[in-house]
């Protein structure tokens, strides 16, 4: 998981200059196609999915995709403005306030585990982070 973070920020970077030079919408499009790419020759390779299973997944769990989507273009449009340290913060802040509620409310099929006054406290020092990264020198 360390380096699925590590290459968040790379992704960022290579995204916004990809996008600088073709478009967000463009520079998506090329980006799930090179992911299309990877995602089916590690498949291939796994040869672990159940082709017949598929037929009895809710729809709603492959509103994941959706949310793929949304990220790449966002981080490729604003990454340039904001800078891709600032747009990562945003998302890191993001991650971390939603995976709380989802782990706190137990939802969408997460094992329960409360917002202890501990893991507040660790939520408002990251907003006070991002805060402190945006505030100009």
């Amino acid at each position: 998981m360390l380096l699925a973070g590590v290459g968040i920020p790379v992704m960022a970077a290579l995204n916004s200059a990809l996008g600088a030079r073709i478009g967000a919408a463009g520079a998506a499009a090329s980006l799930f196609a090179v992911a299309l790419c990877c995602s089916l020759t590690a498949l291939l390779a796994s040869r672990s999915t159940s082709w017949s299973a598929m037929a009895g997944i809710p729809v709603h769990l492959f509103a994941g995709g959706i949310f793929v989507a949304f990220y790449v273009l966002s981080i490729t449009t604003l990454a340039p403005k904001m800078g891709v340290a600032t747009a990562v913060l945003f998302v890191i802040l993001g991650q971390l306030g939603t995976a709380a509620a989802i782990d706190h409310f137990g939802l969408l099929g997460a094992a329960k585990a409360a917002i202890t006054p501990t893991r507040f406290v660790g939520l408002v020092l990251v907003t006070m982070g991002v805060l402190l990264a945006r505030r100009p020198t």
